[in-house]
């Protein structure tokens, strides 16, 4: 006879269980239904974010920048030290070389009494010019043999010179690498940001950007500002001549510039050398901290860590090279936070 089993029933608590767990499930589904998708940033969130990533850029490019000057005066200051070695090198060979001559002409002559040398001879007088010209050479091998010595502490001291200038190279060279990772790191994040856009919106940057170019090249009325010193207004014209030109990182002319790259390039015109980067061009004249008291050619610093330098133009106006994107143009001394005027 079979028996008659009641189907077991499941456990008060995994009921609960699977009831809460059900509950969760339908209460999530509902959040994701509703959820609003995520927000695409507008064109003007995404034109402040290039334009932040760009002035960082431009910070690291000023790095780069002198990253790069560091490695071209290290190369210099090398090949000198090891031209000077070279030239040394070949002084303390012809030292070396005189000492084995009057060795060997004493080895020749040989050791004899001078006494007994000059009863032999047969023309004493001849023995006396020989014995007064050995005194003379042993005099010149000692003098020969300080200049040796002196010589040989010199090379060894332009030797360790040189070694320590090319550690230096070294690790300049893998801080420009990473400068140079940096910015382009930071160019292609902001390209990503301007791929995202659509292609109105990237028209409308565009044209924004031209009208901007545009109404920044036409010669600006200088005002009542009083011009600078022929070569501040020479460097001030030869950067004039340039209005147009692409911004380009690490760029210093003459079709293409960076901010100090433009600067630099232009004091050259006129004659005058000056540092290749912002930070060190602040430091290459006379700081003038009042806007009022500018002139036309003096050089205008932006930003804490001055990172951006250009032209004062006269009339509240700056001449210079803003950013990626960009070319040579004017813009209000207003645009950026101005830190003080370089008068060279």
């Amino acid at each position: 006879m079979a028996s008659h089993r009641r189907p077991k029933q499941p456990s008060r608590a995994r009921v609960t269980v699977l009831t809460t767990a059900a509950a969760a499930a339908v209460a999530f589904s509902a959040q994701a239904a509703n959820a609003a998708p995520s927000e695409k940033p507008t064109k003007d969130e995404v034109k402040a974010k290039v334009d932040k990533l760009y002035e960082q850029a431009e910070q690291a490019t000023e790095k780069y920048n002198g990253a790069k000057e560091k490695q071209e005066k290290l190369q210099k200051e090398i090949s000198t030290i090891q031209d000077n070695v070279a030239r040394g090198q070949e002084e303390l060979n012809e030292l070396r070389d005189s000492i084995g001559m009057a060795a060997a002409a004493q080895y020749r002559t040989g050791t004899i009494d001078s006494s007994l040398q000059l009863f032999l001879s047969s023309n004493p007088d001849d023995y006396l010019d020989k014995a007064s010209t050995a005194d003379q050479l042993s005099a010149q091998q000692v003098e020969a043999l300080k200049k040796i010595q002196e010589k040989q502490r010199e090379l060894a001291q332009e030797r360790s010179e040189a070694s320590e200038k090319l550690k230096d190279l070294a690790s300049t060279r893998t801080e420009l690498g990473k400068k140079k990772q940096e910015v382009q790191g930071k160019l292609a994040e902001a390209q990503k940001l301007l791929n995202s856009l659509t292609a109105a919106e990237k028209a409308a940057l565009a044209a924004e950007q031209d009208r901007a170019n545009r109404s920044s090249s036409s010669r600006v009325d200088l005002g009542d500002a009083p011009a600078g010193s022929s070569r501040a207004m020479a460097a001030f014209q030869a950067a004039q001549s340039k209005i147009g030109s692409p911004y380009v990182y690490g760029a210093s002319g003459p079709s293409s510039f960076d901010c100090s790259g433009l600067t630099s390039w232009a004091y050259a015109q006129a004659g005058v050398s000056i540092p290749r980067t912002s930070q060190a061009q602040a430091n290459a004249g006379t700081r003038i901290y009042s806007q009022s008291d500018l002139r036309v050619g003096d050089l205008v610093l932006f930003y804490g860590d001055l990172h951006h330098v250009g032209f004062y133009a006269g009339n509240g106006q700056v001449l210079h090279a803003p950013r990626t994107g960009t070319t040579v143009r004017y813009e209000s001394i207003n645009n950026m936070p101005f830190q003080f005027g370089v008068r060279i």
